[in-house]
């Protein structure tokens, strides 16, 4: 009796050059082998200095509910990400409810594979009694973050990721934090919707070097790059970047120099209140 075949994985250059080219792989179904490579007419992006910190958030961050980490089970992560839910039950991440799931078994296969390059990482949220119940997974380079999917099992779960992850970007010098398609949940963290073409600048902005004239003038104006599209206008960004799990553990310390070791979501709601 042979063992079922396994489906090649996506190349890891291949997925990569494609990211760099504001492309992204979909699967049909969980178990569809067959890919297709998406490049949306409208793209959805969240900019850095504008996300939206809701009083309820800011209260959830703060009281420390959730122990947050990065890149401690980014398969699991996948694996809640491109679980089934229920046609009735609304999504966790505004996505459309549905049985299916766009992450096939070869998708995660292969970003496993990205995860173990050092290109894909996870956030992951936990409750008190150990159990993973929220976050989200993306790809990084230069100074971009393509965020994938996200889930929530419990309340606030996956914007609790979802904060933690724009802060740690915002000390990584990241200017592009992508989202690929708008949804009513995005929408109300702050993402808006621009067409592909301008997200296409912008990533090209995030990918070449980025110095600032005397006056203060971003070198990604003349790439057509409107104004709030970078984090911290008017700051130029460090040459060199860190890696989200970098950033992470950047944060991590800041808290514990502040003394707040034990509740490190305090100092995430109160760096986003400053810049939302």
């Amino acid at each position: 009796m042979h063992a079922p075949r396994s489906e090649p994985l996506i190349e890891a250059e291949l997925l990569m050059l494609a990211y760099r080219s504001g492309i992204f792989p979909m699967a049909d179904s969980r178990d569809d082998a067959e890919i297709f490579w998406i490049e949306p007419r409208l793209r959805a992006i969240l900019p850095l200095d504008k996300f939206r910190l809701s009083h309820s958030l800011a209260r959830t961050l703060r009281r420390g509910r959730f122990t947050v980490t990065c890149n401690q089970a980014f398969e699991r992560v996948m694996d809640e990400c491109a679980a089934p839910r229920p046609v009735n039950d609304a999504s966790a991440d505004g996505a459309a409810a549905n049985s299916g799931s766009w992450i096939s078994h070869r998708i995660q296969a292969s970003y496993v594979n990205l995860h173990f390059l050092g290109r894909a990482h996870s956030i992951e949220v936990w409750n008190q009694e150990g159990e993973l119940v929220g976050g989200l997974y993306g790809v990084g380079f230069d100074r971009a973050f393509c965020g994938e999917s996200m889930f929530s099992r419990e309340s606030d779960t996956s914007k609790v990721a979802l904060a933690w992850l724009v802060a740690a970007l915002r000390r990584a010098g990241v200017t592009v934090l992508d989202c690929q398609f708008l949804t009513p949940h995005l929408e109300s963290l702050g993402a808006v919707e621009i067409p592909q073409k301008r997200y296409l600048r912008m990533l090209q902005a995030a990918q070449g070097p980025l110095a600032y004239s005397a006056s203060g003038v971003a070198e990604s104006e003349a790439l057509g790059v409107d104004d709030g599209e970078a984090a911290g206008d008017g700051e130029a960004v460090a040459a060199d970047v860190l890696a989200l799990p970098d950033a992470f553990l950047a944060l991590l310390e800041a808290a514990a120099e502040a003394g707040l070791s034990s509740s490190p979501g305090k100092l995430i709601a109160q760096d986003l209140i400053h810049t939302s």
